[in-house]
């Protein structure tokens, strides 16, 4: 116990260090796809022009999605992969309403040796509550 008082700076710089060290592996999502902000996502999106997929569901689509967002929902996306086959080596960011659903979808597109998958962390929600736009299906 006298130690751990004697040492304690060293002790928390340690601690710090190691905590410093993990992040970027705690800052990755489902299957080892990087967590990316509405932020982030908006700069990806004007500078390397990735798909944006919403796997919500078809009433959730329609009520508001991320303007060009090719909408698959989750529970059809294994079926409906040969759609996206070109986008393997390209990026593509992923999209839920909350993040709970694009976690799988990242996982089932991972499996399917896509390489630049990003996961919009806190999905649409996150992305109005950044005041990003939104377009209503007609």
């Amino acid at each position: 116990m006298e130690f751990i008082k004697e040492n304690a700076l060293l002790i928390g710089l340690a601690v710090g260090s190691g905590i410093t060290l993990l992040w970027p592996l705690l800052s990755r999502g489902a299957a080892g796809v990087p967590n990316i902000s509405p932020t982030e996502a908006v700069m990806m999106m004007s500078r390397s022009k990735p798909l944006i997929l919403d796997v919500r569901d078809a009433a959730e689509f329609e009520a508001g999605h991320i303007q060009g967002a090719k909408h698959i929902p989750l529970a059809e996306l294994a079926g409906r992969m040969k759609e996206l086959e070109k986008f393997k080596e390209k990026p593509v960011v992923v999209y839920c309403q909350t993040g709970v659903r694009a976690k799988s979808a990242c996982t089932l597109l991972r499996a399917q040796q896509f390489t630049q998958l990003h996961h919009l962390q806190g999905g649409l929600a996150a992305w109005q509550e950044a005041k990003m736009p939104i377009v209503k299906s007609a």
